[in-house]
């Protein structure tokens, strides 16, 4: 057995992780309804407390389940209403026409209040929820259900440290990963090790991305790519499909997707197109399987150097991870796989994250579409060099370079882009 091989079933399955609607949203109304919980009734006041990255992306994006509200207040508020704590992320996956109206008439008062987070933590969140002479107060930080704090009545009921060994303190080492090991790991790992958590990947984020080509969300990216690009090749059903789920999903679409790397679209870029392209060239499931092991794992080694929230657009680590995949899956060497990757990162690496909305359909197509280049030159075994910009001489340099980047590099931009969204 390859060593290392159980952390990587482990890290697989802390980030295959089933969601409904936007993930930052969806924290929030988790620690709501947790607040509720703590508290013992309905609370008579909230107050929700932001980071700028969940600010971000939170403040444009559909409720699901909420018949379309939208924002930190419509998510918290319902977070309080029909809220399930015990479904972390599916926390609002049942609301009721009675939730949803009592919602609406909440957020034309001052029931809850939002204000911005002043944290070294681009993922943290704290609401206090007061009824009576009684307050609870949950705290949210670095990964979208990882509570660290609950107080009542000023009593802590509960805190956490972080592991300094322990990748976020509270997952697995991902140290462990590298393009090399990956590869290996995708080659030979046990298939009943990983169907499950793929089996529901597959069920859930193609279902959403049928009903997203249904049309009535968003523009219709999806369909237009559909539309306008009648030979149907695998392009631009790998585009059609994965772009069509996004929309859906930031467009309030109440289906479920499996995510990766605290994201659902992450998770809808790192599997949609692998699973079309398999299909497309009538694959069979082990080879799926395999293909979507290396894509997923190839995502979250990349997205660990940024971290969860960026101003660095989590769609081109997931697009470069599904085009490194087909490479994967056609066959390539490990060479070519590298080439792929380093290809991908030399051409769109300036995306930048503005926040989670309907939007994110077309920076995804926009991904996959480079990946694809990027694959085909990698199969002609073409490659950009060290010589262009930000490439380093090995492909683990070239990620960490990117990693740096994302969480160093644009922490300014991050913030120029918070301060423009919160001009509107």
């Amino acid at each position: 057995m390859q060593e290392n091989y159980q952390e990587y079933i482990q890290i697989l399955k802390e980030e295959l992780v089933p969601a409904m609607g936007c993930t930052e949203p969806i924290a929030i109304a988790y620690a709501c309804a947790k607040a509720k919980d703590v508290l013992g009734q309905l609370p008579t006041r909230l107050v929700v407390r932001c980071s700028g990255n969940i600010v971000k992306n939170a403040k444009c994006v559909t409720v699901p389940n909420t018949g379309h509200l939208v924002g930190i207040e419509a998510s918290a508020i319902i977070g309080v209403l029909a809220g399930d704590a015990s479904k972390r992320l599916e926390v609002i996956n049942t609301v009721s026409k009675e939730q949803i109206s009592k919602a609406k008439q909440l957020l034309n008062t001052d029931y809850c209040k939002v204000e911005l987070l002043e944290s070294l933590t681009p993922l943290h969140i704290q609401v206090l929820a007061t009824a009576d002479e009684h307050e609870a107060f949950v705290e949210i930080k670095d990964t979208h259900t990882n509570i660290t704090k609950i107080t009542k009545d000023k009593e802590v009921l509960f805190e956490t440290k972080q592991e300094e060994s322990k990748y976020l303190g509270v997952l697995a080492d991902r140290s462990v990963l590298n393009i090399c090991g990956i590869f290996e790991f995708a080659n030979t790992v046990k298939i009943e090790d990983v169907q499950e958590m793929l089996d529901k990947q597959i069920a859930y984020n193609m279902a959403i991305a049928k009903e997203g080509l249904k049309g009535g969300y968003g523009v219709g990216i999806g369909k237009m790519l559909m539309e306008n690009y009648p030979d149907k090749d695998v392009l631009t059903l790998m585009k059609a499909y994965t772009a069509s789920a996004s929309e859906a999903r930031m467009s309030g679409c109440s289906l479920p997707v499996v995510t990766n790397s605290g994201s659902g679209n992450q998770g809808i870029t790192s599997s949609v197109p692998i699973i079309v392209y398999a299909n497309y060239h009538q694959m069979s499931a082990e080879q799926l399987y395999r293909g979507l092991v290396f894509s997923n794992l190839v995502t979250i080694h990349q997205k660990t150097g940024i971290g969860r929230l960026s101003a660095f657009c989590g769609a081109v680590c997931a697009g470069c991870a599904s085009g490194a995949g087909i490479t994967y899956l056609s066959g390539g060497t490990l060479a070519q796989i590298d080439m792929t990757i380093r290809n991908t990162l030399a051409n769109i690496p300036g995306i930048v994250c503005d926040g989670a909305k309907a939007s994110c359909a077309v920076k995804i197509a926009t991904a996959i579409d480079a990946a694809m280049m990027a694959h085909y030159l990698a199969m002609k075994n073409c490659a950009y060099n060290t010589c262009d910009g930000i490439l380093k001489e090995s492909i683990e340099n070239t990620i960490q370079a990117i990693g740096r980047i994302g969480k160093e590099g644009m922490k300014v931009t991050d913030h120029e882009i918070l301060e423009i969204m919160l001009e509107k």
